[in-house]
């Protein structure tokens, strides 16, 4: 069967270099195992966008085929095949890249949310096994089934389980339980040689901490055993404003030294407000439409507010102590006063807060539209040089978008792993999570917001502020050895060794292909 699925591959080079007039959805679907591959226009379409939507709006020259595994197996095959064709194969889950790392032109991608989901769920053991391509939305109804949820969440759960470790996997849990590469206990990784390698800490670790973090550069997940706990029934959500960033920023980091039992906060996070009317957008649909609050009102003398986001988790046995806990923890923090914000509701319904968001936006032909996103580490020591220069300098008063800010832990992350982060004991995600929109307004076009990207970029190399991009892009090799800095030398050996004719992931644009039948479109950068 991999003879085969390599002609078929061959073929579909063949039709595309040489324009031969044929359907090749007629000829070439073969079936292997129990996937199935795929020519036709709309899987290789789909295949070739994502949801940064950046110009060029998908790749110039799309994948040669798309591959939709059922099991590890599958994926081991497309993989082999496409190492015996020298063929770039990408790993897809739901495409929400921003810049085209998940797309593979001329190569073939790997559709992983076709795969079998579903795993076993040991509450015991204090673990859960997921499918590489199974959503984190259904990662968490299945353990709900058990009382039982993972520690370590992103803001948005209709992301795929190896998408997300393969970057860091972030949210407000962070600074109490690290990411979600930071509460894997095993992996069943297929590398770039088409093996099939389970790996942990004591089994293959060089290939599991490689994989964390790795940005799809050593193997596709096919199964992530996560760390799981019990789950709380409900949350009391609660936002807080600040006009002054170094009172903000100190009550944030004031929480997250916080630890034990109910002496902190279960999650914190934290957005910049820009714009004179807190609901301007869907970051801010906490609060009420009809009665908006304006940063005018309430004394900000910069037009810049700081909205601090904190939940602590309950069951309904012990509710009666909540007012207490929160009031205990609340009590010395500094926020302006009268500028409270608070609403308790269902566990599941605050981690998937941002898909109802997602609902209405799509409603309004908002969701499928360009996101340049800028996302960014800055070191806790130049954080407030950070916002003199961006928040309060060159993004003036329109985001086009939610800006998130808040800190993490350091000794949280496992420094083994792939992904990098500054090199101090606390630092901060800054997150422009912005959108692009036809309006007719400039300072809301895509060009614009990229070009803002790079000025924010260029302050922070003409400043000395060390940052580092997180889900980063570059174009050349050089400007990724200087992100992984310490860590470059490792990555590429374990490169050499876990993928050594650089086939996968080549969106990623980390490594030339070594004669892998692969097309880079140009692609927009920052």
């Amino acid at each position: 069967m991999a003879t085969e699925l390599l002609l078929t591959f061959a073929i579909c080079r063949l039709i595309v270099t040489v324009g031969l007039n044929v359907k090749p959805a007629e000829l070439l679907v073969l079936g292997f195992g129990g996937g199935r591959v795929s020519t036709e226009w709309h899987d290789l379409d789909a295949a070739s966008r994502d949801f940064g939507m950046l110009p060029p709006s998908k790749a110039e020259t799309p994948p040669l085929a798309v591959v939709h595994p059922s099991t590890a197996e599958d994926v081991a095959q497309a993989v082999r095949t496409a190492q015996s064709g020298r063929f770039a194969v990408s790993a897809r889950g739901h495409g929400h890249s921003i810049n085209g790392q998940s797309r593979a032109p001329g190569g073939v991608v790997v559709e992983m949310t076709s795969g079998v989901g579903g795993g076993r769920v040991a509450v015991e053991e204090g673990y859960v096994d997921a499918w590489g391509g199974e959503l984190w939305i259904d990662v968490l109804k299945r353990t709900l089934k058990y009382g039982m949820a993972p520690r370590s969440w992103t803001d948005y759960l209709y992301l795929t389980v190896g998408g997300t470790l393969s970057n860091a996997g972030i949210s407000g849990q962070a600074f109490h339980h690290g990411p979600q590469i930071s509460n894997v206990f095993e992996l069943d990784v297929v590398t770039g040689n088409g093996e099939i390698s389970t790996c942990s800490e004591a089994q293959n670790p060089d290939l599991f901490h490689a994989v964390l973090g790795g940005l799809g550069q050593f193997g596709i997940i096919t199964r992530a055993r996560i760390a799981i706990e019990q789950a709380p029934q409900r949350v009391r959500w609660i936002r807080v404003l600040y006009s002054d960033f170094s009172t903000f920023t100190a009550d944030q980091e004031h929480l997250i030294s916080l630890h034990g039992g109910n002496q902190k906060f279960d999650y914190v996070e934290g957005f910049v407000i820009v714009d004179e009317v807190l609901t301007n957008t869907w970051r801010s649909s906490f609060f009420s439409p009809r009665n908006p609050v304006k940063i005018s009102s309430l004394g900000s003398s910069d037009s810049v507010l700081y909205c601090l986001e904190v939940i602590k988790n309950y069951h309904e046995s012990n509710a009666d102590s909540m007012d207490q806990e929160v009031e205990a923890l609340m009590k010395d923090l500094r926020f302006i006063p009268n500028s409270v914000f608070s609403t308790d509701l269902l566990y599941v319904d605050f981690l998937d807060r941002v898909h109802s968001a997602e609902l209405r936006l799509r409603s309004k032909g908002l969701w499928e539209v360009p996101h340049p996103w800028l996302n960014l580490f800055v070191p806790r020591s130049r954080i407030a040089d950070f916002d003199r220069g961006v928040f309060k300098g060159i993004l003036g008063n329109n985001t086009s978008g939610p800006i998130l800010i808040y800190p993490m832990n350091k000794d949280k992350w496992d420094d083994r792993t792939s992904a990098v982060t500054p090199d101090e004991d606390v630092f901060y995600l800054v997150a422009l999570l912005r959108s692009a929109l036809d309006s007719g307004d400039v300072t809301q076009g895509v060009d614009y917001l990229i070009d803002q990207n790079r000025r924010i970029l260029r302050f922070c190399a003409d400043e000395g502020i060390e940052v580092k991009q997180y889900l980063p892009h570059y174009r050349s090799e050089a400007e990724w050895a200087g992100h992984f800095g310490a860590k470059w030398e490792r990555f590429r050996r374990n490169k050499m060794r876990f993928d050594p004719k650089h086939i996968l992931a080549t969106g990623q644009r980390i490594f030339e292909p070594s004669g892998v039948g692969v097309h880079h479109p140009h692609m927009a950068s920052w």
